[in-house]
């Protein structure tokens, strides 16, 4: 498991090496879109995780900072990142950024209402099933996200590369934390608030119109053409043109993981789009709604 955000080299690093006085810092682009340059702009924290089995020997690499651990451990690492502490947020930031006018993932957590959705789903609704690994702290970790990581300015990476392949996430990402509320009798899935929240964000972003109620391209998606061809008559601010047309796709457990209807979620996740669809400036007031 290795955690490290590395995007794009970006030209406002580039920019900060040239006032420095380092000259040819421009990426070149290959035919492929493939961006290589002479620097990389990588965040500090980084994690690997190796299941320790080298019947030949290895290198010290925990000396290095290496967690080398079995593969439980490893499975279990990746199980609390992917689904709770790091990529949900991400993907919850990703489609509302779009939708927002954002270019950047730093400048999103400088927004009231958008840190405070990544916080009520990463804090609020996923540590109560978060897997813990026991090499690293959960908590510790999703701090670090939250407050030191996805704010960095050094990091410049955008909501439309990460919103890409929404489609092919959001079972991970979001159904399995739905599918742990729905395992244990204690929890209640239905009571979840800020998953669904993103979840409707996600397919208010697939009408490919913004906040400001002009279109928007969207990011590539295996699912892109079926899946907004089932919003096709669907207009912002006309809530008769809406008849039911998320149904399908909320029931689709290749898609969430789960039945959103039988998890008690699909209603709600088709009223809060309603609320995001509601006109132009609906997903502002929307967030605002929820999270004050």
């Amino acid at each position: 498991m290795i955690d490290k955000i590395t995007p794009r080299p970006a030209d406002q690093v580039k920019a900060v090496l040239e006032e420095l006085g380092l000259e040819d810092m421009a990426p070149i682009v290959t035919s492929r879109n493939t961006y290589i340059a002479p620097y990389v702009n990588a965040e500090t924290p980084e994690y690997l995780v190796i299941e320790d089995k080298f019947p030949n020997g290895r290198p010290a690499l925990e000396a290095a900072g290496v967690y080398m651990t079995d593969r439980d451990t490893v499975n279990n690492t990746e199980r609390m990142k992917v689904t709770t502490c790091l990529n949900p947020l991400h993907t919850a930031l990703a489609v509302y950024g779009c939708l927002l006018g954002y270019n950047s993932i730093a400048s999103e957590m400088q927004d009231a209402q958008l840190k405070a959705l990544v916080e009520k789903i990463g804090y609020g609704e996923g540590m109560p099933v978060v897997v813990n690994p026991g090499i690293i702290d959960p908590l510790d970790f999703i701090h670090e996200v939250i407050d030191l990581r996805l704010p960095n300015p050094y990091i410049p990476d955008m909501p439309q590369r990460i919103a890409t392949d929404t489609s092919q996430k959001v079972a991970i990402r979001f159904g399995e934390t739905i599918k742990s509320y729905m395992e244990r009798p204690e929890l209640d899935p239905g009571t979840l608030t800020y998953i669904p929240l993103a979840l409707a964000g996600w397919c208010r972003y697939l009408l490919a119109v913004d906040d400001k109620g002009e279109a928007m391209e969207l990011s590539s998606d295996p699912m892109l053409t079926q899946l907004t061809g089932k919003l096709d008559g669907v207009s912002l601010g006309d809530r008769d043109s809406y008849k039911g047309n998320l149904k399908e796709v909320l029931s689709n457990p290749v898609i969430f993981g789960v039945n959103l209807y039988e998890a008690g979620l699909g209603d709600k996740v088709e009223s809060m789009f309603l609320e995001l669809a509601a006109g132009p400036g609906a997903v502002r007031a929307t967030l605002v709604k929820y999270l004050g």
